[in-house]
């Protein structure tokens, strides 16, 4: 017992004062001592003191930045909701209303922007037009199609499935369509006769709906749960050119036929710090090395 209270004496004497004086600086406060609150000085203000905001001129008011108005009408609601006059509750609606004429002519800048500058626009991309609409989507359903009979031989559908999931019934008829209209070959796996599976796929949720690549372990979850088969069909699309490496994780949503345009997001150039081209290219040198 002696040995032991002299190595803790040993480390308590050797230990550096940082660690001993937590909160003061003067190191007379040890580790494990209370230390009251600093008292605040006198005649400083208490910092959770009830104060009416000061409200400036609307002429004022136009000239501060969006933060410094998002903190006023903040302080003006808090001060309001602990008074309760009318008073201060009006001056927070009022606040709330030149928050409100802000913004509303913000947007009215902002489409004359996109008149002015149509590259900025997702109309041309996406017309509003009902008849221009449906003539996009049939025209995007196509490629996807296309694209997905082009990979038959190369990827197929699994969906797990348990002998009590009344779900699975729902969803399987639709995995069936997806093989009819696609020539995929698809798989049933009831993970309650071979529980080994859903560990090794990581299947929690059934029905589960996976994609996989042939002879390799690639393989993505496009469905969990019951999926629309037009769901079924996009969500296929996109995780096929994610695995066949025709698009990036960050083009994910780039739906078939936007490719360079308005809606993909490296359109312009890249958006990560991951993306190949961003090294070496230029945004960033090729070598990390400080240039001189």
């Amino acid at each position: 017992m002696s040995r032991v209270r002299l190595a803790l004496a040993a480390a308590l004497l050797l230990a550096p004062s940082s660690a001993l004086a937590q909160g003061s600086g003067d190191g007379r406060t040890g580790y494990w001592w209370y230390q009251p609150p600093p008292k605040r000085a006198e005649g400083e203000p208490d910092p959770d003191a009830l104060v009416k905001p000061a409200i400036p001129p609307m002429a004022e008011l136009a000239t501060w930045t969006p933060p410094k108005i998002r903190k006023l009408i903040e302080q003006q609601r808090d001060y309001a909701a602990t008074v309760l006059t009318v008073d201060a509750v009006a001056d927070f609606w009022r606040l709330q209303d030149f928050a409100r004429r802000k913004a509303r002519a913000f947007a009215g800048v902002t489409q004359i922007a996109m008149l002015q500058n149509p590259e900025l626009s997702a109309k041309s991309a996406n017309p509003m037009v009902g008849e221009a609409r449906d003539q996009l989507s049939a025209q995007k359903d196509q490629v996807r199609r296309q694209y997905l009979r082009g990979r038959a031989n190369e990827f197929a559908l699994v969906m797990f499935s348990r002998s009590t999931c009344g779900y699975c019934r729902v969803q399987w008829p639709i995995v069936q369509r997806f093989q009819e209209e696609m020539g995929w070959q698809v798989t049933l796996m009831d993970i309650d006769r071979r529980p080994e599976l859903a560990q090794r796929f990581g299947v929690e949720i059934t029905p589960t709906t996976m994609v996989i690549r042939r002879n390799s372990q690639q393989r993505m979850v496009i469905a969990s749960g019951v999926e629309a088969y037009p769901t079924l069909i996009q969500t296929a699309y996109q995780a096929v050119r994610l695995l066949a490496g025709d698009i990036r994780p960050e083009q994910f949503l780039t739906g078939a036929g936007e490719e360079d345009g308005f809606f993909d997001a490296l359109s312009a150039g890249p958006v990560s710090a991951t993306d190949p081209r961003a090294l070496g290219g230029d945004l960033v040198g090729a070598s990390l090395e400080p240039q001189r």
